[in-house]
């Protein structure tokens, strides 16, 4: 069995002045996994991947990123250790919208010295638009791109570094079919290809069987183990 990426232990987690509390006793997921997340809005989904991320404090407990306990690191390391290791996809694809579909895919690397702005940098931005189909646009705003184009220029970005963990945070909600599952298949394919494990938040049940494995937020309250599985390709 492939060692766990994600180990969580005993996490507590709430907002001041709310009701909201997230408890998770035992979570673990295996490297070079798909996960797909599901669960009613407001479980706290995107709050779990925000923590995993080191986005947000894990309160109680811990959450163990690879061999990092993301606890013992300081704010300026969680941010460096999420820009080398983590790539991570949004919904809304928080595009700089003055920059363009290259610029945009290099961010990481103009925000932090943790990630070198090198020559093999940019070779690696302008093949992973190849990958995507959109060589051609390197050079144009993200202002003209469709909303499919538009999600897969943000993947781009997450896989600059070729991360070993990806978290996507409901990628396809806003995107046609089609456009749906070509996102969830490059997403697959960094699995397949790269080693990585990815963690993705739908609401979408019939991308399921894409997946390695499901978790089910709405029952995310006992004891989880989410092993390696056969890939499930799109």
């Amino acid at each position: 069995m492939n060692a766990s990426m994600i180990t969580i232990r005993d996490l507590q987690f709430s907002w001041p002045v709310s009701e909201f509390n997230l408890r998770i006793p035992s979570l673990e997921i295996a490297s070079r996994t798909s996960v797909a997340v599901t669960g009613p809005s407001g479980s706290g989904k995107t709050t779990l991947l925000d923590i995993i991320a080191g986005i947000l404090p894990a309160g109680d407990g811990s959450v163990t990123v690879g061999n990092t306990e993301l606890a013992r690191l300081s704010e300026s390391h969680r941010r460096a250790f999420r820009l080398q290791k983590i790539g991570l996809v949004f919904q809304s694809f928080e595009l700089i919208e003055y920059l363009s579909v290259l610029d945009n895919i290099l961010l990481p690397a103009r925000i932090s010295p943790a990630v070198p702005l090198s020559a093999e940098l940019r070779d690696r931005a302008r093949s992973l638009l190849t990958q995507v189909g959109l060589e051609r646009h390197a050079a144009r705003s993200v202002t003209r791109l469709s909303q499919g184009e538009r999600q897969r220029v943000a993947i781009c970005r997450a896989l600059l570094t070729e991360p070993s963990l990806l978290l996507a945070d409901e990628p396809t909600g806003n995107l046609d079919p089609e456009s749906t599952l070509l996102i969830v298949e490059i997403l697959l394919c960094q699995v397949r290809e790269y080693g990585a494990t990815l963690l993705m938040v739908s609401h979408d049940h019939s991308l399921l069987p894409h997946f390695d494995s499901a978790i089910d937020f709405g029952r995310l309250n006992s004891t989880w183990f989410v092993a390696a599985g056969g890939c499930g390709a799109a």
